[in-house]
């Protein structure tokens, strides 16, 4: 019987021992698509309790903590509840994860952040409180210094078009922190053209274009001006939230129409939003290739569904889970359309529902060019799926489907700034997949192959593509 999370856990044959512990280890990370705040990294934040940095906005702990009974004042917080009664209550929850990587991550997160080895539990509660949280008031306690602790050699942001980006440039200026963070453009609202989210949503993108937006024309003119301002700033990503993926043909004279009609305040009809959404994907399509930025499709998330959670917490909150529609013939028919004019960019495509994975890895491949290897990529298992059993699967289609060996990685996803330790966690299952096929003698035992491999996915498949 192995001990609990030792130093070869989830390594379980001498070739993924030595895969991970002489490959995998030592490579810096590279987290291309989070969602950190670059003001707390910028003001290089402190945290003044466990809480405040292991249960604040993570929706992952939240939705275990509900599922466990805990009530939401303690989830989320509410009048006359301490941060230390929603720690005791999440530490009341965690060995009730068994079997969920929460479990394993939660102890990870103490174990290397913090040095902290105890079983997380209500017994163990109070003595892991007062450790973690005289680290946290120590001087070697702060974000930007637990990035440098951790090897991160990269960060991207998710950003609205509208975003000012001050804090990025602030990042870039200061001296003794050589982490490229960097924002990610994350054009959603702009495509969302039914929601009463538009309309306030384009008045501030005129005022920080500086540019008046009163057609289609002068709003493309405007985002076009946004994307000039994120490439000056650093960016090299794009990222799209396309809940459903939608494909409706339309002339530049449709569209502009239809973009009139929104700005008037008249009601759209479903298909009028998927031929705005459409062209404009087209459009936005092209200016990353045009800019060597690579392009992200996050599909097949069902946001929100509680409407009464919705209400009185808002977004990201734990109340989202996975969508099951359409997909292959919309997709194909947009990434034909971008391409048709030699300018599809690089592309990563992400599903929440792992059933799409064979789709999206033959769409994937009708449109690799030879130019860049690996330039449509199948994206890591995604939030409900990087679990251990979501990363395998993952792996394995691409493997079936692809090129393993130029997958690009794990990324975080997360708001957390505890959370690089899921790319250990990606690291380890990844060298014990390669050794079970040393074992099984379905691979050669060559370790300079399969060692090159293993520093390929966890670092540099990604600094090259990206071309950080």
């Amino acid at each position: 019987m192995k001990p609990f999370m030792d130093n070869n856990f989830l390594l379980h044959n001498p070739v993924s021992e030595r895969l991970y512990h002489d490959y995998a280890a030592r490579q810096p990370i590279i987290d291309y698509h989070c969602h950190l705040s670059p003001q707390e990294i910028y003001e290089d934040k402190r945290f003044n309790n466990l809480t405040e940095i292991w249960l604040y906005g993570d929706h992952y702990k939240w939705r275990a903590m509900r599922a466990n009974g805990i009530p939401e004042t303690l989830v989320t917080g509410g009048p006359g509840v301490s941060d230390y009664d929603r720690f005791m209550a999440w530490v009341k929850t965690v060995p009730m994860t068994l079997g969920n990587p929460l479990y394993h991550w939660s102890h990870l997160e103490l174990r290397r952040y913090f040095g902290i080895e105890e079983m997380i539990n209500e017994k163990n509660g109070p003595l892991i409180w007062e450790k973690a949280n005289a680290i946290l008031r120590s001087e070697n306690f702060s974000v930007r210094k637990l990035i440098r602790e951790q090897h991160v050699r990269v960060i991207c942001t998710t950003d609205d078009p509208t975003d000012t980006l001050e804090y990025h440039e602030g990042i870039k200026a200061l001296d003794n922190f050589d982490c490229l963070v960097l924002p990610s453009f994350r054009p959603d609202k702009g495509l969302e053209i039914r929601r009463n989210t538009f309309i306030p949503w384009v008045k501030k993108l005129e005022q920080v274009s500086a540019l008046p937006v009163s057609s289609y024309e002068s709003f493309l003119a405007a985002i076009d001006n946004r994307l000039e301002h994120f490439a000056k700033v650093g960016c090299k990503v794009s990222d799209h939230a396309l809940d459903q993926v939608y494909y409706a043909e339309a002339s530049l004279e449709e569209v502009s129409v239809i973009f009139a009609k929104a700005l008037n305040g008249e009601r759209l009809s479903l298909e009028e939003e998927q031929k705005h959404k459409t062209y404009t994907l087209i459009h936005l399509g092209q200016q990353y290739a045009k800019r060597g930025w690579t392009m992200q499709l996050h599909i097949h998330a069902s946001r929100n569904n509680n409407s009464r959670m919705f209400k009185e917490l808002g977004p990201d909150t734990g109340y989202d889970s996975i969508y099951d529609g359409q997909l292959a013939y919309p997709l194909m028919k947009l990434l034909d359309k971008i391409e048709a004019s030699n300018s599809l960019p690089q592309t990563i495509l992400y599903s929440l529902n792992p059933k799409d994975y064979y789709v999206l890895g033959t769409i994937m491949g009708s449109f690799q060019d030879g130019n860049v290897p690996g330039e449509i990529q199948l994206g890591s298992a995604w939030w409900f799926n990087d679990t251990r059993d979501g990363m395998l699967e993952q792996m394995n289609a691409l493997a079936n489907l692809g090129l393993l060996s130029r997958f690009i990685g794990m990324l975080t996803d997360s708001r957390s700034f505890l959370s690089f330790s899921r790319h250990e966690y990606f690291r380890r299952i990844l060298c014990n997949k390669l050794g079970e096929w040393v074992e099984k003698g379905e691979v050669p035992h060559d370790l300079e192959l399969l060692g090159g491999m293993v520093e390929n996915i966890s670092y540099r498949n990604a600094k090259n593509y990206f071309n950080f």
